[in-house]
């Protein structure tokens, strides 16, 4: 199963909606919390319909907006979409006005914009669109799920263009949760663009609205071929990882060697980020390195951002200096791989090739 990957929009903590510029003009938040830079919704939504709407709902709609412009299609043949949290902030306004008023006189507004199929169903309301739609809530795994949904419809013949999309939301309670069990840094303060070369426990809290048209049609204008993707979930060892590596690869007629350059999901966690390192110095040892939770901050469906990163890496033949771990061994970029964990449980491999 392969796709091509026809057209993307993105909302993230960089300068990365609806520009040519690609990642030259960073953003150093030098936070905990890296929250996506919102570009004005008057060109997407209705105002008084926006004043009702999550964060995280308008970023996606903008974001499938740019998506299917930069796909030039009007109509996705089908929707899917992944998300670990949904629309986070809705689901804790209900559930605070429950506690406040004491169960009593609730407006049904965030509960029902809470569900996390709320995205993909806005989406799909703007378009006026009947077609396929459907939200993975896999944790780690959501939006790679959505990503395998896509590639399946695409080969059954059931349709030309999938919309495929990533998004989850950050939120004050929902940090502070998270904080308490150990998922974010404890320092005062951290340098995000430093991140790799921090050795103590836990990262920093991202979140982001990534769209991608997969199509079974080369046009001139796509970005890379989608070759395959595999998930991993709570491998027992490193040999493990590797040998689930190499059957990818081994479906396409590949070796570690034809590997030009590996999106790494490092996030300055000393507890995992080893795993990353382990394949850097073994048997990507030979390819290019790279890495983006610095830029986007780590969340459930962070693999998102690494696909647009890769996909983009591919199509100009360029890495940005702000992703580059030590030298660009790559003259050319054919074959580029991402490997990204969640907390060390959810582990998910992507395979792109240059078209």
């Amino acid at each position: 199963m392969e796709a091509y990957i026809k057209g993307i929009g993105i909302v993230s903590p960089q300068n990365t909606f609806d520009t040519p510029d690609f990642l030259t003009e960073l953003v150093e938040h030098n936070s905990k919390t890296l929250r996506c830079i919102e570009p004005s919704y008057k060109e997407f939504l209705n105002p008084i319909l926006s004043r009702r709407m999550a964060r995280i709902i308008k970023m996606s709609i903008a974001a499938s907006s740019v998506c299917f412009k930069d796909a030039k299609i009007d109509m996705p043949d089908a929707i899917m979409t992944g998300t670990a949290l949904g629309c986070l902030e809705d689901t804790e306004k209900f559930l605070v006005a429950i506690i406040e008023n004491d169960e009593q006189f609730l407006t049904p507004t965030s509960f029902i914009q809470s569900t996390h199929n709320t995205v993909s169903a806005q989406i799909a309301l703007q378009l006026k669109c009947m077609n396929y739609n459907f939200t993975y809530v896999h944790k780690g795994f959501s939006f790679e799920s959505a990503v395998l949904d896509g590639l399946m419809t695409l080969a059954e013949g059931d349709a030309k263009n999938v919309l495929v999309g990533g998004h989850d939301e950050i939120s004050e309670k929902y940090y502070r949760v998270c904080d308490r069990i150990g998922y974010w840094k404890k320092e005062e303060q951290v340098l995000t663009m430093d991140l790799i070369n921090m050795e103590s426990d836990g990262s920093i809290a991202g979140e982001g609205a990534s769209f991608f048209v997969f199509s079974n049609e080369k046009t001139e204008n796509c970005y890379a071929v989608l070759c395959g993707i595999k998930t991993i979930y709570k491998p027992e060892s490193n040999a493990e990882i590797e040998t689930k590596i190499n059957e990818l690869l081994h479906t396409k007629g590949l070796t570690t060697n034809d590997i030009d350059l590996v999106v790494y999901g490092i996030n300055g966690d000393a507890r995992f980020d080893k795993t990353y390192n382990n394949l850097k110095e073994g048997i990507f040892k030979n390819s290019t390195a790279t890495y983006f939770k610095h830029l986007c901050g780590e969340y459930q469906t962070s693999a998102s951002f690494a696909l647009w990163m890769a996909a983009n890496i591919i199509k100009r033949q360029t890495v940005p200096n702000a992703v580059l771990i030590g030298e660009n061994k790559s003259k050319v970029i054919k074959n580029v791989l991402i490997y990204n964990t969640f907390l060390n449980t959810d582990h998910s491999v992507f395979l792109l090739s240059q078209c």
